[in-house]
């Protein structure tokens, strides 16, 4: 149900990390570890699998928005995760 604007104190801009804001130049990154970069969080930071899934809903739609500024690289085994960095200018 809708909650009206008064009810929060504070109402910041809704300002989403641009690519090379988030990402080092010569990276590689899991979608794991884009979710947990895009919240202040190390990409290595230990989180339970809850919090996990939340982030996750975050991080996939950032990626495909920024889609244009990313390169993908394949698993490089069946048990890892695809990869995502800046693209190259």
């Amino acid at each position: 149900m809708p909650v009206p604007k008064d009810e929060f104190d504070q109402l910041p801009p809704c300002d989403f990390y641009t690519p090379a804001e988030l990402l080092e130049d010569d990276q590689m990154y899991t979608v794991y570890e884009i979710a947990r970069l895009l919240q202040g969080l190390e990409p290595d930071a230990d989180i339970d699998r809850q919090t996990e899934d939340i982030l996750l809903d975050w991080a996939i739609p950032w990626v495909m928005v920024n889609a244009d500024e990313l390169v993908v690289a394949e698993p490089r085994d069946e048990e890892e995760p695809g990869f995502y960095g800046l693209k190259d200018e």
